[in-house]
């Protein structure tokens, strides 16, 4: 889903796991004026009539969300923080209406999905967060009081972000439960995948797209689908005409994308849809394709460009590591202080030749490598956390690391010994299945949000506000 705060948080691997209530007022409106009676009642000390208040404005529903309501102060609020970033990302604003039903749609989507994983369980209890937000610093080379400070000069309070971070990773964490992990690659899709690449010519192409979605709902009926093919030819009827890409998609796409200006970015042509690589193969940089159909809806893609990826005609050479590391993870008894403290204590022993690596793993190593002594085997590059890769890279065979921290916790690692090979059929095999999950991922994950959205019970308030109100 659409990120609130321009904090890039793509790169973290965050495991964590309760939607927080959203307080509701109902509407008020002042009472109208009136000629003043000769004489007006006494009021009990410190009320303030009707139409006298300073502040007579009270939130209010905007919309109802199975068992939730969102107000329209968090709306309000929301459309004020993206029409922030968009001008910062120098994307068009379209219609003011337009975009708050834009915003509007992508909440009832976030609000149903937080529902749904609060039914299920999913929780990111405080502890969990607080790591999740140092590494977030971490990551923009900044301590926790430093992304704080900038947070806050951006006009979101503190207290906001972090609720913010929670909902993403309880969505994240959905996600992976109800699509991630449901998706099934055969040995014949990776054997058809792999002779594919073979015949394929030696130059494949890498291309970068947005795209604007009309999404067809679950169950549509030939009435409802013919209405949605028929706004799709009116948004394609404006590009032709000169439209902004940008701002078309940011008004009238359904994907999650939309409020980037529907930019989807660099893919390779083999892991997005058949269906889309072909459309695309037929365009040059700067055109649209024809509209596309899809069981999620009807699809207009824009090449922004592309380029080549120059191939191998030999197999790729792959430097391995032959590595281990004692592991000891942060719990309530065991602090982030105690285990650095703990792991320095023991790469003294080791400096020192006193204990040898095999003999700490086994005593004290959290992992299940430490009945080996801590052996992980040989490493593929991707096998491992970026940190520990990046440190484990650092290290000259039978060296060993200081304490480095990762998601799992704090770890010694050493080296043992590296070699450069052919990649072998399984790597190959891995890489095949990686691209066909990655594929299979991108209509899962539309089709997930679809089927969320189809099934929550959802009450507009106002007529404005409902999504068939956009012409």
């Amino acid at each position: 889903m659409f990120s609130k705060h321009p904090i890039t948080l793509a790169a973290l691997l965050l495991c964590a796991m309760t939607a927080g209530g959203v307080a509701v007022a109902q509407d008020a409106k002042p009472a109208a004026s009136a000629t003043a009676p000769a004489a007006a009642p006494a009021q009990p000390k410190g009320f303030t009539p009707p139409g006298q208040s300073k502040n007579p404005e009270i939130d209010s529903i905007a919309v109802v969300v199975n068992d939730d309501v969102i107000t329209r102060r968090e709306l309000t609020e929301r459309v004020a923080v993206i029409m922030q970033r968009m001008k910062q990302q120098n994307v068009q604003l379209p219609d003011a209406a337009a975009l708050q039903r834009q915003i509007l749609e992508r909440m009832i989507v976030e609000r149903a999905q937080l529902q749904m994983a609060k039914e299920m369980g999913v929780r990111v209890d405080d502890t969990m967060l607080d790591r999740a937000i140092a590494r977030i610093a971490e990551q923009q080379k900044l301590s926790v009081q430093q992304l704080r400070d900038q947070i806050e000069k951006d006009g979101t309070s503190f207290a906001s972000f972090r609720e913010e971070i929670r909902e993403e990773i309880i969505t994240t964490r959905l996600r992976e439960h109800e699509v991630d992990a449901k998706i099934q690659i055969s040995e014949a899709e990776v054997d058809s995948f792999l002779a594919a690449q073979e015949a394929a010519a030696a130059e494949q192409q890498e291309v970068n797209i947005s795209q604007i979605l009309v999404r067809i709902p679950e169950n549509a009926t030939p009435d409802v689908i013919a209405q949605r093919q028929q706004r799709a030819e009116d948004v394609m009827r404006q590009l032709r005409t000169g439209g902004d890409f940008a701002k078309v998609a940011a008004t009238y796409s359904d994907a999650a994308d939309a409020l980037q200006g529907g930019a989807v970015g660099w893919r390779p042509s083999d892991r997005i849809p058949p269906v889309f690589a072909e459309a695309l193969n037929k365009i040059q940089p700067g055109q649209v394709t024809p509209i596309i159909k899809s069981v999620t809806g009807f699809h207009i893609l824009k090449l922004v460009d592309k380029r080549s990826l120059a191939q191998a005609q030999a197999e790729a050479a792959v430097e391995q590591t032959h590595a281990r590391h004692i592991l000891l993870k942060v719990t309530p008894s065991t602090s982030a202080a105690d285990a650095k403290r703990k792991l320095a204590d023991m790469k003294a022993k080791l400096d020192s030749k006193t204990s040898s690596f095999e003999e700490l793993a086994r005593l004290y190593s959290n992992d299940e490598s430490g009945k080996k002594g801590g052996d992980l085997g040989w490493l593929y590059p991707g096998d491992t956390l970026p940190e520990f890769e990046k440190a484990m890279n650092e290290l000259k065979p039978g060296e060993t690391s200081g304490p480095i921290e990762t998601a799992f916790g704090y770890h010694l690692i050493q080296v043992v010994e590296r070699k450069s090979e052919d990649m072998s059929k399984e790597k190959k095999r891995n890489e095949a299945r990686m691209a066909l999950r990655e594929r299979k991922m991108v209509e899962a994950a539309e089709d997930f949000q679809r089927e969320v959205r189809d099934r929550a019970y959802v009450e507009f308030r106002s007529e404005e506000l409902r999504p068939d109100a956009v012409k």
